[in-house]
Protein backbone atom coordinates (compact mmCIF):
# COMPACT_ATOMS: atom_id res chain seq x y z
CA UNK A 1 0.00 0.00 0.00
CA UNK A 2 0.84 3.49 -0.82
CA UNK A 3 -0.15 6.69 1.20
CA UNK A 4 0.84 9.80 -0.80
CA UNK A 5 0.56 13.51 0.38
CA UNK A 6 1.19 16.36 -2.41
CA UNK A 7 0.68 19.78 -3.15
CA UNK A 8 -2.68 20.86 -4.75
CA UNK A 9 -2.06 24.85 -4.67
CA UNK A 10 -1.18 25.70 -1.55
CA UNK A 11 -2.85 22.70 0.52
CA UNK A 12 -1.65 19.71 1.06
CA UNK A 13 -4.14 16.66 0.29
CA UNK A 14 -3.95 12.50 0.79
CA UNK A 15 -4.25 9.78 -1.08
CA UNK A 16 -3.94 6.03 -1.19
CA UNK A 17 -4.53 5.36 -4.69
CA UNK A 18 -1.76 4.18 -7.11
CA UNK A 19 -2.86 5.98 -10.30
CA UNK A 20 -2.76 9.24 -8.93
CA UNK A 21 0.74 8.73 -7.36
CA UNK A 22 1.37 7.77 -11.12
CA UNK A 23 -0.20 11.05 -12.52
CA UNK A 24 1.41 13.72 -9.86
CA UNK A 25 4.74 14.72 -10.77
CA UNK A 26 7.64 15.04 -8.46
CA UNK A 27 7.69 17.86 -7.68
CA UNK A 28 4.15 18.01 -6.11
CA UNK A 29 4.90 15.43 -4.04
CA UNK A 30 5.76 15.85 -0.33
CA UNK A 31 5.55 12.51 1.78
CA UNK A 32 5.25 8.81 -0.34
CA UNK A 33 4.55 5.57 2.78
CA UNK A 34 5.17 3.05 1.64
CA UNK A 35 3.31 0.57 3.96
CA UNK A 36 3.97 -3.20 3.10
CA UNK A 37 5.04 -3.09 -0.46
CA UNK A 38 4.51 -5.05 -3.37
CA UNK A 39 7.26 -5.78 -5.86
CA UNK A 40 5.81 -3.29 -8.37
CA UNK A 41 5.15 -0.45 -5.88
CA UNK A 42 9.21 -0.94 -4.47
CA UNK A 43 10.30 -0.80 -8.25
CA UNK A 44 7.99 2.38 -9.31
CA UNK A 45 9.21 4.69 -6.80
CA UNK A 46 12.50 4.09 -7.29
CA UNK A 47 12.20 4.84 -10.54
CA UNK A 48 10.19 7.76 -10.21
CA UNK A 49 12.06 9.69 -7.01
CA UNK A 50 15.04 7.95 -8.52
CA UNK A 51 16.21 6.16 -4.97
CA UNK A 52 17.34 2.99 -3.79
CA UNK A 53 15.30 1.48 -1.21
CA UNK A 54 16.45 -0.35 1.53
CA UNK A 55 15.28 -3.79 1.75
CA UNK A 56 14.17 -5.13 5.04
CA UNK A 57 17.64 -7.19 5.99
CA UNK A 58 19.71 -3.66 5.75
CA UNK A 59 17.02 -1.62 7.19
CA UNK A 60 17.70 -4.17 10.20
CA UNK A 61 21.44 -3.48 10.89
CA UNK A 62 22.74 -1.93 13.75
CA UNK A 63 25.90 -0.47 12.21
CA UNK A 64 25.84 3.47 12.78
CA UNK A 65 26.12 3.57 8.63
CA UNK A 66 23.03 1.42 8.16
CA UNK A 67 21.19 3.69 10.65
CA UNK A 68 22.39 7.43 9.46
CA UNK A 69 23.84 7.88 5.84
CA UNK A 70 24.02 11.29 4.44
CA UNK A 71 25.29 12.56 0.84
CA UNK A 72 25.24 15.40 -0.98
CA UNK A 73 21.53 15.18 -1.40
CA UNK A 74 20.15 12.66 0.27
CA UNK A 75 20.04 11.49 4.02
CA UNK A 76 19.06 8.07 4.70
CA UNK A 77 17.90 6.73 8.12
CA UNK A 78 16.50 3.62 9.50
CA UNK A 79 15.06 3.59 12.88
CA UNK A 80 12.95 1.19 15.30
CA UNK A 81 9.33 1.53 16.27
CA UNK A 82 8.26 -0.66 18.80
CA UNK A 83 4.78 -2.95 18.34
CA UNK A 84 2.84 -4.96 20.38
CA UNK A 85 2.59 -8.45 19.36
CA UNK A 86 0.57 -11.67 20.50
CA UNK A 87 4.10 -12.95 22.06
CA UNK A 88 4.32 -9.26 23.67
CA UNK A 89 6.65 -6.84 21.95
CA UNK A 90 9.04 -6.04 19.60
CA UNK A 91 11.33 -3.77 17.58
CA UNK A 92 9.89 -2.85 13.90
CA UNK A 93 12.22 -1.34 11.55
CA UNK A 94 11.32 1.90 9.43
CA UNK A 95 13.31 3.77 6.73
CA UNK A 96 13.70 7.20 5.77
CA UNK A 97 14.97 9.02 3.21
CA UNK A 98 14.97 12.91 2.54
CA UNK A 99 15.92 13.94 -1.08
CA UNK A 100 15.26 17.17 -2.70
CA UNK A 101 11.75 18.55 -0.84
CA UNK A 102 10.05 15.02 -0.80
CA UNK A 103 10.37 12.41 1.88
CA UNK A 104 10.21 8.34 1.63
CA UNK A 105 9.26 5.59 4.32
CA UNK A 106 8.93 2.18 4.14
CA UNK A 107 8.01 0.07 6.85
CA UNK A 108 6.21 -3.24 6.44
CA UNK A 109 3.53 -3.23 9.50
CA UNK A 110 1.09 -0.62 10.35
CA UNK A 111 2.06 2.12 12.95
CA UNK A 112 -0.11 4.55 15.46
CA UNK A 113 2.39 7.25 14.85
CA UNK A 114 2.25 6.92 10.51
CA UNK A 115 -1.24 7.17 10.96
CA UNK A 116 -1.62 9.92 13.39
CA UNK A 117 0.43 12.12 11.25
CA UNK A 118 -1.54 10.91 8.03
CA UNK A 119 -4.43 12.75 10.01
CA UNK A 120 -3.11 15.68 10.77
CA UNK A 121 -1.25 16.89 7.70
CA UNK A 122 -3.71 17.83 5.44
CA UNK A 123 -4.21 20.74 7.80
CA UNK A 124 -0.81 21.98 7.19
CA UNK A 125 -0.12 24.55 4.39
CA UNK A 126 2.52 24.02 1.73
CA UNK A 127 5.09 26.48 3.70
CA UNK A 128 4.38 24.91 6.96
CA UNK A 129 5.28 20.79 5.45
CA UNK A 130 8.45 20.89 4.31
CA UNK A 131 9.85 17.43 3.87
CA UNK A 132 12.50 18.04 7.23
CA UNK A 133 9.72 18.91 9.34
CA UNK A 134 7.91 16.27 8.39
CA UNK A 135 10.74 13.66 9.25
CA UNK A 136 11.18 15.43 13.02
CA UNK A 137 7.10 15.28 14.29
CA UNK A 138 7.60 11.59 13.14
CA UNK A 139 10.17 11.57 15.77
CA UNK A 140 8.48 13.71 17.92
CA UNK A 141 5.64 11.95 17.82
CA UNK A 142 7.12 8.28 18.04
CA UNK A 143 9.23 10.13 21.02
CA UNK A 144 5.60 11.04 22.84
CA UNK A 145 4.63 7.60 22.30
CA UNK A 146 7.32 6.08 23.93
CA UNK A 147 7.29 7.76 27.15
CA UNK A 148 3.68 6.94 27.49
CA UNK A 149 4.05 3.63 26.90
CA UNK A 150 7.45 3.88 29.52
CA UNK A 151 5.00 5.45 31.59
CA UNK A 152 2.12 2.55 30.99
CA UNK A 153 5.10 0.08 31.84
CA UNK A 154 6.04 1.89 34.71
CA UNK A 155 2.89 1.94 36.25
CA UNK A 156 2.56 -1.97 35.81
CA UNK A 157 5.86 -2.21 37.37
CA UNK A 158 4.36 -0.23 40.30
CA UNK A 159 1.12 -2.60 40.64
CA UNK A 160 3.76 -5.95 41.09
CA UNK A 161 5.45 -4.26 43.77
CA UNK A 162 2.45 -3.10 45.78
CA UNK A 163 1.02 -6.81 44.63
CA UNK A 164 4.10 -8.12 46.62
CA UNK A 165 3.93 -6.04 49.35
CA UNK A 166 0.63 -6.61 50.31
CA UNK A 167 -0.52 -10.53 49.42
CA UNK A 168 2.79 -11.65 49.12
CA UNK A 169 1.67 -13.69 45.96
CA UNK A 170 5.05 -15.51 45.71
CA UNK A 171 3.96 -18.00 42.69
CA UNK A 172 6.25 -18.61 39.76
CA UNK A 173 4.28 -16.19 37.29
CA UNK A 174 5.15 -13.20 39.52
CA UNK A 175 9.18 -14.05 38.97
CA UNK A 176 7.68 -14.17 35.26
CA UNK A 177 6.15 -11.69 34.99
CA UNK A 178 9.24 -9.38 36.26
CA UNK A 179 11.50 -11.51 34.15
CA UNK A 180 9.34 -10.26 31.00
CA UNK A 181 8.89 -6.55 32.05
CA UNK A 182 12.94 -6.99 32.25
CA UNK A 183 12.89 -7.83 28.64
CA UNK A 184 10.13 -5.41 27.32
CA UNK A 185 12.19 -2.34 29.84
CA UNK A 186 15.39 -3.65 27.63
CA UNK A 187 14.01 -3.59 24.33
CA UNK A 188 12.46 0.25 25.06
CA UNK A 189 15.77 1.13 25.91
CA UNK A 190 17.27 0.04 22.74
CA UNK A 191 14.69 1.27 20.87
CA UNK A 192 15.43 4.65 22.71
CA UNK A 193 19.20 4.50 21.79
CA UNK A 194 18.26 3.84 18.37
CA UNK A 195 16.39 7.22 18.32
CA UNK A 196 19.17 9.25 20.35
CA UNK A 197 21.59 7.58 18.07
CA UNK A 198 19.44 9.04 14.72
CA UNK A 199 18.43 12.62 16.22
CA UNK A 200 22.28 12.76 17.24
CA UNK A 201 22.76 12.44 13.69
CA UNK A 202 20.56 15.24 12.63
CA UNK A 203 21.95 17.49 14.76
CA UNK A 204 25.18 17.26 12.61
CA UNK A 205 23.35 17.20 9.26
CA UNK A 206 24.14 20.11 6.98
CA UNK A 207 20.03 19.55 5.49
CA UNK A 208 18.48 20.57 8.29
CA UNK A 209 18.08 24.35 8.71
CA UNK A 210 19.64 25.79 11.93
CA UNK A 211 16.30 27.33 13.07
CA UNK A 212 15.16 23.84 13.85
CA UNK A 213 18.86 22.96 15.86
CA UNK A 214 16.93 24.15 19.30
CA UNK A 215 14.13 22.15 18.28
CA UNK A 216 16.17 18.79 17.62
CA UNK A 217 18.14 19.91 20.81
CA UNK A 218 14.89 19.27 22.75
CA UNK A 219 14.27 16.22 21.51
CA UNK A 220 17.79 14.88 22.22
CA UNK A 221 16.97 15.68 26.16
CA UNK A 222 13.71 13.77 25.93
CA UNK A 223 15.36 10.95 25.21
CA UNK A 224 18.04 11.34 27.54
CA UNK A 225 15.15 12.02 29.99
CA UNK A 226 13.33 8.06 29.04
CA UNK A 227 16.89 6.72 29.06
CA UNK A 228 17.14 7.83 33.10
CA UNK A 229 13.54 6.53 33.60
CA UNK A 230 13.59 3.00 31.90
CA UNK A 231 17.42 3.14 34.25
CA UNK A 232 15.26 3.80 37.01
CA UNK A 233 12.80 0.88 35.79
CA UNK A 234 15.81 -1.97 35.52
CA UNK A 235 16.47 -0.75 39.07
CA UNK A 236 13.19 -1.16 40.10
CA UNK A 237 13.18 -4.30 38.87
CA UNK A 238 15.98 -5.61 39.77
CA UNK A 239 14.74 -4.63 43.35
CA UNK A 240 11.45 -6.35 43.07
CA UNK A 241 13.25 -9.84 41.65
CA UNK A 242 15.47 -9.30 45.34
CA UNK A 243 12.85 -9.05 47.19
CA UNK A 244 10.55 -11.58 45.67
CA UNK A 245 13.77 -14.22 46.24
CA UNK A 246 14.04 -12.82 49.82
CA UNK A 247 10.71 -13.71 50.41
CA UNK A 248 10.88 -17.10 49.35
CA UNK A 249 13.84 -18.26 50.86
CA UNK A 250 11.65 -16.28 54.38
CA UNK A 251 8.95 -18.98 53.41
CA UNK A 252 11.24 -21.79 52.90
CA UNK A 253 12.60 -20.93 55.63
CA UNK A 254 9.51 -21.00 57.52
CA UNK A 255 8.61 -24.51 56.40
CA UNK A 256 12.18 -25.69 57.21
CA UNK A 257 11.65 -24.51 60.94
CA UNK A 258 8.64 -26.04 61.17
CA UNK A 259 9.77 -29.44 59.97
CA UNK A 260 12.66 -28.81 62.67
CA UNK A 261 10.48 -27.78 65.47
CA UNK A 262 8.13 -31.17 64.98
CA UNK A 263 11.63 -33.25 64.55
CA UNK A 264 12.76 -31.69 68.05
CA UNK A 265 9.39 -32.18 69.75
CA UNK A 266 9.31 -35.73 68.48
CA UNK A 267 12.92 -36.78 69.41
CA UNK A 268 11.85 -37.20 73.37
CA UNK A 269 8.60 -39.15 73.03
CA UNK A 270 10.88 -41.47 70.35
CA UNK A 271 13.58 -42.06 72.82
CA UNK A 272 11.05 -42.91 75.44
CA UNK A 273 8.97 -45.34 73.43
CA UNK A 274 12.84 -46.88 72.32
CA UNK A 275 13.32 -47.52 75.68
CA UNK A 276 10.55 -49.20 76.01
CA UNK A 277 10.75 -50.84 73.04
CA UNK A 278 13.63 -53.06 74.30
CA UNK A 279 13.25 -56.70 75.02
CA UNK A 280 14.95 -56.93 78.75
CA UNK A 281 13.84 -59.19 81.14
CA UNK A 282 13.79 -56.84 84.48
CA UNK A 283 11.23 -53.71 83.27
CA UNK A 284 9.24 -53.43 86.17
CA UNK A 285 6.40 -51.36 84.72
CA UNK A 286 6.36 -53.54 82.08
CA UNK A 287 3.96 -55.65 84.31
CA UNK A 288 1.86 -53.03 86.08
CA UNK A 289 -1.43 -52.29 84.85
CA UNK A 290 -0.36 -48.03 84.98
CA UNK A 291 2.72 -49.24 82.72
CA UNK A 292 1.07 -48.41 79.41
CA UNK A 293 -0.86 -44.96 80.57
CA UNK A 294 2.50 -43.83 81.94
CA UNK A 295 4.65 -44.56 79.05
CA UNK A 296 2.27 -42.38 77.11
CA UNK A 297 1.70 -39.87 79.69
CA UNK A 298 5.76 -39.38 79.61
CA UNK A 299 5.79 -38.75 76.08
CA UNK A 300 2.83 -36.49 75.74
CA UNK A 301 4.39 -34.90 78.73
CA UNK A 302 8.16 -34.57 77.56
CA UNK A 303 6.90 -33.46 74.19
CA UNK A 304 5.02 -30.60 76.10
CA UNK A 305 8.21 -29.41 77.89
CA UNK A 306 9.72 -29.07 75.01
CA UNK A 307 7.40 -26.83 73.03
CA UNK A 308 6.83 -25.01 76.11
CA UNK A 309 10.98 -24.32 76.10
CA UNK A 310 10.98 -23.20 71.97
CA UNK A 311 8.57 -21.07 73.20
CA UNK A 312 9.68 -19.88 76.22
CA UNK A 313 13.06 -18.81 73.97
CA UNK A 314 11.01 -17.10 71.50
CA UNK A 315 12.12 -20.10 68.57
CA UNK A 316 7.79 -20.42 67.87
Amino acid sequence: MIVCHYYSENELLLTRDFSKLEELQVGEILWVDLVKPTYEEREYVQRKFEIELLTAQEAEEIESSSKFSETEDEINANSNFIIKTNDGYKNEAVSFIIKDHFLITQRKVELKTFDDIHKKLPRYRRTNAPNYKIFLILFETRIDFDADFLEHISREISDIGKDLALNRNLDDDMLIKISNFQETTMLIRENIVDKQRIISSILKSQMFPDNEYDRIRIMIKDVGSLLDHTSFNFERLEYLQNTFLGLVDLEQNEIIKIFTVVTVIAMPPTLIASLYGMNFQFMPELDEIWGYPFAIALMILSSGLTLFYFKRKGWL
